[in-house]
């Protein structure tokens, strides 16, 4: 006799169960995820503002080791955010972990890529970084159905081709208005929507 556990879901409850599961993550993403936008959109426009100014001011590249302060300062403050969250009762989806993935990967690709271009071989790491991190937001944005993600991450990807075209002086301040542009507004408006739909 079939069970109620063995019995295999039709076309129509998967299709059910795989929008149940994308609103689930899109809710999640409204009540927290704004906040990794925050985290890591602040962090690098800050740093980047700290590194345009020092090397702009002191004309010393050395300056450009300050970029180490990214990885630190965004991660302590995702171990702080997610050591709060993790109290929380939290169902994970196999979208979240398709999320969790896809900004892995971006993250160790970009770290790794930074290492290369510091240390072994000169290339525009400023524009790759905002390929692969307008990547991840479009790609984060498509699998949750989010159109404010999919359209600052597919514009700031257009932005980016605007970097190989100027020089340093200039490039710095571009690359922190793509990540405003990305990642803090997109944030911001995640935690209002998350705010409003709490009141």
């Amino acid at each position: 006799m079939e069970t109620k556990q063995d019995r295999q879901l039709n076309e129509k409850e998967s299709l059910e169960l795989i929008a149940r599961m994308i609103q689930n993550t899109k809710q999640k993403m409204e009540e927290g995820r704004g906040t990794m936008f925050l985290i890591w959109g602040y962090a690098t426009v800050i740093v980047t503002m700290i590194v345009w100014g020092t090397v702009l001011y002191t004309q010393n590249f050395t300056w450009q080791f300050l970029w180490f302060l990214l990885p630190i300062s965004g991660s302590i403050a995702t171990l702080i955010y997610k050591k709060q969250e993790d109290k929380k009762p939290r169902v994970t989806t196999y979208i979240d972990r398709i999320i969790g993935y896809v900004w892995t990967v971006s993250g160790i690709t970009g770290f790794l890529l930074s290492m290369v271009s510091i240390f072994v071989y000169t290339f525009p790491i400023l524009f790759i970084i905002i390929l692969i991190m307008g990547i991840g937001t479009t790609l984060t944005g498509l699998i949750i159905n989010f159109r404010p993600l999919v359209i600052s991450g597919a514009i700031s990807l257009l932005c980016s081709v605007l970097l190989s075209f100027l020089n340093w002086k200039l490039q710095l301040p571009l690359f922190s208005l793509i990540f405003i542009f990305m990642m803090i507004i997109p944030g911001h408006y995640l935690n209002y929507k998350a705010g409003k739909a709490h009141v």
